[in-house]
């Protein structure tokens, strides 16, 4: 098991000592585990200047291991003397997890520093037992301090990361203090130019997760490659007595095993089963496993199955699958924010379950584990993809360091979730040498981690200048992916919705051909002709004419058009129309259906009508 690389120098601008902090942790399905909440209300300061991680001399208070000032002291006056110029205590609050946009209407906008402080308390099981501090996503730095000392800091808006805290922390009293920095950086993955909001704070859940000494830091099952009946599954132990035997066991299959962990604390496993149901979207059947190792436990629910791919087909279980699919931001349109609760996947998943989805693409990050989670329940695939967006700094080594980071705590995150068919590495990237070596390395990685699934980027389309009405997918980036994704706007950014008609295509590789992106803006209640930009009529005439037009692409094997639901969005300006909204949702921001919804349903009810006949 790979264990997460910490960039820790990257975004300081100094020279001086470097802090000694604690690496993170490996402490994968955290879910699959008992853990004490730290959800709720912190105290918070807004930063703008960032006053408490820099003296007057822009030298960072953390530089050297002993922190000698600022925020991170969490320092209260000791008498009436004494010149302290913050107090948490008296701070306003935010709740966690929650974005600051939409809880305050002065930080709607607001891109900076914002420091969270949350007090607790320990009691631990068994004296020898270790303390972990895991953090389900912050955006977009964040740097991380227990009891005046820094834990860490983290770079990557999307994905999880842990700290061990067993010697840092106290019966009663503790104070965590968090710097949550969401300043867009050229050199940041993203990078500064985004068509989605850049919503800053402590996002996803934070808990206190108590282990014994020698505890499974990650696990993973999967389907061997070429069988539907033998499960194999790797356990990774961390603690000092990595030699102890580890137990694998599924109930519900009656089958279990149990060998000694190696000398580096990992146990392979394989079992075989004369009967193993597996997963799909008509049967999205999960089976309890057990993994144990000495004092140490964990409970989860996983499916089995295979996807590959055969020429231009998509094979689920060794069978063809069109992929009726729709994009999805990480936004509850209904209230403006950033989504994160298992409540929140459940309205958005539910929504394309009602329009006829098997297939999401969780667009343009990684989304939160409570999506994979319940897409596995409901039995919907989907595509999860990391945040190399336009255009990156392709040839910034730190750049490329901090993509692979990211790629590798999703993918270490959701690696047992069935749902998820697809890593995406990439979307609508400009083609040039340097960005072809950079995803490169990116799909190296995925292979590397997982060969159990499929990989992909969201590509683009060319005309030549002579030939408008032709197009061709030709990116040569294409021939290391599994599939042949790309996104066409015809009829919105590209003429007008006849020339759809007229459209011909040139597809380089012979791959199944699956369209990661069409749509058009329409917003919610305005009606008006076919030709009405933003009228729901001229939405739906671009889905009505599209559909048909991709069926002609041969090899074509599903569509995500975008996107589910409207979503806000900084570049989005036009008074009285957009205000801040990309609104191409099939479903508005006031939760109304648009016209487009049901052109799409139609088409994904046939199509599975078509399918069942087959």
């Amino acid at each position: 098991m790979k264990k997460y690389l910490l960039m820790l120098l990257a975004g300081m601008t100094c020279t001086a000592a470097v802090p000694v902090v604690r690496a993170e942790a490996v402490l994968g399905d955290v879910f699959a585990r008992q853990a004490t909440s730290l959800n709720g209300k912190w105290n918070v300061i807004v930063d703008p200047y960032d006053t408490g991680y820099f003296d007057y001399r822009r030298q960072p208070y953390d530089a050297k291991e002993k922190i000698t000032g600022g925020f991170a002291l969490d320092h209260h006056a000791k008498d009436k003397t004494e010149l302290v110029e913050y107090n948490f205590d008296t701070s306003p609050t935010l709740n966690v997890p929650g974005d600051w946009n939409s809880q305050d209407d002065k930080l709607f906008y607001y891109e900076g520093s914002v420091w969270y402080r949350k007090k607790f308390d320990v009691s631990k099981t068994a004296p020898e037992d270790r303390l972990f501090i895991y953090f389900g996503a912050a955006n977009y730095e964040a740097d991380v301090y227990l009891n005046g000392k820094k834990l860490g800091k983290h770079i990557g808006g999307f994905t999880p990361f842990a700290y061990e805290v067993t010697k840092l922390v106290k019966a009663q009293g503790n104070s965590l203090v968090v710097r949550v920095n969401n300043n867009r950086h050229a050199e940041g993955v993203p990078t500064v130019n985004t068509d989605w909001w850049n919503y800053g704070g402590i996002t996803r859940e934070v808990l206190l997760v108590e282990t014994p000494a020698t505890y499974i830091a990650n696990f993973r099952t999967w389907l061997k490659a070429g069988t539907t009946n033998t499960i194999e599954a790797s356990v990774q132990l961390d603690g000092a007595d990595k030699g102890q035997t580890v137990k694998v066991n599924f109930p519900s299959l009656k089958i279990a095993a149990e060998m000694k962990a190696d000398k580096n604390g990992v146990a392979k496993f394989e079992l075989t089963t004369p009967s193993l149901a597996l997963w799909s979207p008509e049967n999205p059947v999960l089976n309890e496993v057990e993994i144990s190792a000495g004092a140490d436990a964990l409970k989860d629910k996983v499916g089995f199955r295979t996807i590959t791919t055969s020429g231009t087909d998509i094979l689920l279980n060794g069978k063809k699958v069109f992929l009726r699919g729709i994009c999805i931001h990480e936004e509850n349109p209904l209230e403006g924010r950033r989504a994160w609760s298992e409540a929140d996947a459940r309205q958005l998943l539910g929504w394309a379950k009602e329009l006829g989805c098997n297939f999401v693409r969780l667009a343009h990050y990684a989304h939160n584990e409570h999506m994979a989670r319940v897409a596995d329940e409901l039995g919907i695939m989907c595509w999860e993809e990391t945040p190399v967006y336009w255009t990156i700094q392709w040839t910034n080594p730190a750049t490329l360091a901090n993509a692979q980071q990211q790629l590798r705590e999703e993918i270490i995150r959701d690696q047992n979730r069935a749902s998820v068919v697809v890593w995406s590495v990439a979307n609508e990237t400009p083609v040039s040498p340097e960005r072809t070596a950079f995803l490169k390395s990116l799909v190296d990685e995925a292979r590397a981690l997982d060969g159990t699934r499929l990989i992909s980027a969201a590509m683009e389309v060319r005309s030549e200048p002579n030939t408008p009405l032709h197009k061709i997918v030709d990116d040569p980036f294409g021939q290391y992916t599994d599939l042949c994704s790309f996104n066409q706007y015809t009829g919105w950014y590209d003429g007008l919705p006849e020339k759809i008609d007229r459209i011909s295509w040139t597809i380089k590789y012979k791959k199944p051909v699956f369209i990661s992106e069409f749509g058009a803006d329409a917003k919610s209640g305005m009606h008006g002709d076919a030709l009405t930009r933003f009228s729901e009529e001229y939405q739906a005439d671009v889905y009505q004419r599209t559909l048909p037009m991709l069926g002609k692409i041969p090899g074509f094997t599903g569509c995500t058009p975008w996107i589910l639901c409207d979503f806000r969005s900084p570049r989005r300006m036009l008074p009285e129309i957009q205000d801040g909204w990309n609104l191409k949702g099939v479903i508005g921001h006031n939760g109304e259906k648009k016209m487009a919804f049901d052109v799409l349903k139609n088409f994904y009810d046939a199509k599975a009508k078509a399918d069942v006949a087959k």
